[in-house]
């Protein structure tokens, strides 16, 4: 039996760009272009050319090479004549495949934001959409506040919807504007729009403001439509867009939608998705996720030991879809509640051989249990447990010692007579039998010794030359100037891999240290450095 098709529309570079302190260069636009394309979404929303001088250099600069390169734009404003429209001069002149036109939908928006009779909105819709095709573009019309529209005045909305059909717009997509419909709203008056413009010229455009753009977009596709439009991991204005990271992989794995639908992501391309998501996150400079559906750290991590035990005989007992599908991994965590189910799965994921037998396995889990009372958590640090784990089981080679590190803060006036606060650490090492010291100024007590434990480690420095701090966390655990800190740090390298160490400590310096320490040597580990 043949299956239905899923257009899938992608908005990351417009509607995503909307993100609170998200600002994508052209440099950033034309990467995430070419991450898409290589996915295989049907269209590339790039932007409105003409509105800025990064989305008109882009449209000047980029082309994609499967999907549709579309720009989006407003339909023709009441009272111009379209010939006299800057912003309609713009799209039509733009270098793009397709134009989304974005129109008013519902009454109460065209005469409050627009100041136009119903009349004159509609005429625009049409205008629009016929000098778009006329241009030889495809034409797409994003109706606004559509659903909110429809329950106030449905046959206005509907009228929208079918002037832009009869113009000859390939795609009407019903806009969840305000992100506050339901579920059960949207299948019922897509399927009702369904009566006058057919299913497959209708698509969804959610918002996520009641945590349900994902549930919103699946329920248009019951209720008939064929595009769904989206962000990758779901970044847009306010709460954000649905999130395609999360819809491509529910309508390829899940029944209910895989044996009735395809798109034009290709299972192989299914298995990247995970490293495209956080691929994504480091060239917006946010943190991933960690218990995003499919692709978070968390999404295939068990922590209790009576469940680690049952995914050992059968993963299905807590994983909805096998990991691998989507280029995740399963992860047994190690913590206070673990048995050793948890730690035979957890260093056969490492690649660290034990037999189930070996006493020293009781030794670690003992070990990891005692750490965990006095504050560690391994399971927000796999990389401190991988050390951790071969230390007990195996030895990590002896790199370097530190024989002490000394970090001063000084409060102080500058030559412009501002007060500033300047922060210097010391580190004595020894590296194969070679003393070093190393001196270094950073941004507080942390960043200086950071800078000065890898400023020179001797004949590893090159390893460690990619080595960056992307995160760090301070937690206090037990309250007051004394309580006990634990510090945990994430670190990355030039192969976009990030790992987590921890420290613990009643100093939080030396907590950072500690941490600090760990990610180091899990970097020589990883590289397969043997000491000097």
């Amino acid at each position: 039996m043949s299956r239905e098709r899923i257009t899938l529309f992608d908005t990351t570079l417009r509607d995503g760009a909307q993100t609170n302190g998200v600002d994508f260069s052209v440099a950033d636009k034309i990467l995430i272009a070419d991450l898409l394309d290589e996915l295989g979404v049907d269209y590339v929303e790039g932007g409105y050319p003409g509105a800025n001088p990064t989305d008109t250099r882009f449209f000047a600069e980029k082309r994609t090479a499967r999907a549709r390169f579309t720009a989006f734009g407003m339909t023709k404003r009441a009272g111009v004549s379209l010939s006299n429209d800057p912003g309609i001069a713009a799209l039509l002149g733009s270098q793009s495949d397709a134009i989304c036109f974005v129109a008013k939908t519902w009454d109460h928006q065209v005469k409050l934001a627009l100041g136009a009779t119903l009349d004159e909105n509609i005429d625009g819709i049409r205008q629009s959409v016929e000098a778009a095709i006329g241009a030889g573009k495809e034409a797409l019309v994003d109706c606004e506040h559509f659903f909110d529209g429809y329950k106030a005045n449905p046959a206005y909305a509907l009228a929208c919807a079918r002037a832009a059909f009869e113009a000859g717009a390939r795609w009407i997509v019903l806009c969840d504007t305000n992100g506050g419909s339901q579920p059960e709203e949207v299948e019922a008056i897509v399927r009702a729009v369904g009566e006058h413009v057919p299913g497959d010229h209708l698509g969804i455009h959610a918002h996520n403001d009641t945590e349900q753009a994902v549930a919103n977009s699946l329920a248009a596709v019951r209720g008939g439509a064929r595009q769904i439009q989206g962000t990758l991991n779901g970044i847009g204005e306010r709460c954000g867009n649905a999130n395609l990271t999360s819809i491509i992989p529910t309508l390829m794995l899940k029944p209910l939608y895989a044996g009735r639908f395809e798109t034009g992501i290709s299972e192989t391309a299914l298995t990247g998705l995970t490293q495209l998501s956080h691929r994504f996150d480091e060239i917006v400079n946010r943190a991933p996720n960690r218990q995003a559906p499919y692709v978070g750290a968390s999404a295939f991590a068990t922590k209790a030991g009576i469940h680690a035990s049952a995914i050992v005989k059968d993963p299905s007992t807590y994983e909805h879809v096998r990991p691998e599908q989507v280029g995740n991994h399963r992860r047994v965590l190690v913590s206070d509640q673990a048995g050793r189910s948890n730690l035979l799965a957890e260093l056969a994921r490492l690649g660290i051989s034990v037999e189930k037998g070996d006493r020293r396995l009781d030794t670690l889990l003992a070990e990891v249990k005692e750490r965990e009372a006095i504050g560690y958590s391994y399971e927000g640090a796999d990389a401190s447990f991988e050390l951790l784990a071969r230390r007990t089981l195996g030895g990590v080679p002896d790199y370097f010692t530190v024989e002490s590190f000394h970090v001063t803060v000084e409060r102080r006036h500058n030559a412009l007579g501002e007060q500033v606060s300047v922060s210097e650490a010391v580190v004595k090492l020894i590296v194969g039998g070679e003393r070093l010291l190393t001196v270094a100024e950073g941004n507080g007590p942390v960043n200086a010794l950071d800078r000065a434990l890898r400023k020179d480690l001797g004949v590893y420095q090159d390893v460690i030359a990619d080595l960056e701090l992307v995160d760090y966390k301070v937690r206090i655990l037990n309250g007051g100037t004394e309580a006990v800190t634990r510090v945990l740090i994430e670190s990355r390298d030039d192969t976009g891999e990030s790992w987590m160490t921890i420290g613990v400590s009643e100093n939080v310096v030396d907590a950072s240290f500690e941490a600090l320490i760990d990610s180091i040597i899990y970097k020589l580990v990883r590289s397969g450095i043997r000491s000097a």
